[in-house]
């Protein structure tokens, strides 16, 4: 049972960490005069990351570090998640 409150503990905080970079990402945009819709946030998340990959990279030559936080962020919450709820059906 701990187990599942850990997995669960670490699934909530990469949605944080998620929700964190995502609004970074925003304002990373906000700042190259690109309009970004605050309130489209769930909807639009993945077009605005794959937009700062794409500017980041004309730019720079390489992928903005934030992309990668973004990415890495949200698998992490779902794997974690899917595993939590995995093992609370396991334990029950």
């Amino acid at each position: 049972m701990v187990l599942t409150y850990l997995f669960a503990f670490i699934a909530f905080a990469a949605v944080i960490w998620y929700v964190v970079t995502s609004i970074i990402i925003y304002s990373e945009l906000r700042k190259r005069n690109i309009k970004v819709y605050f309130i489209f946030l769930n909807v639009m998340n993945p077009f605005y990351a794959y937009r700062y990959k794409k500017i980041t990279e004309e730019e720079t030559g390489n992928t903005g570090h934030l992309f990668y936080h973004w990415l890495i962020a949200i698998n992490t919450a779902l794997v974690f998640a899917v595993i939590a709820i995995i093992l609370k059906y396991i334990n029950s």
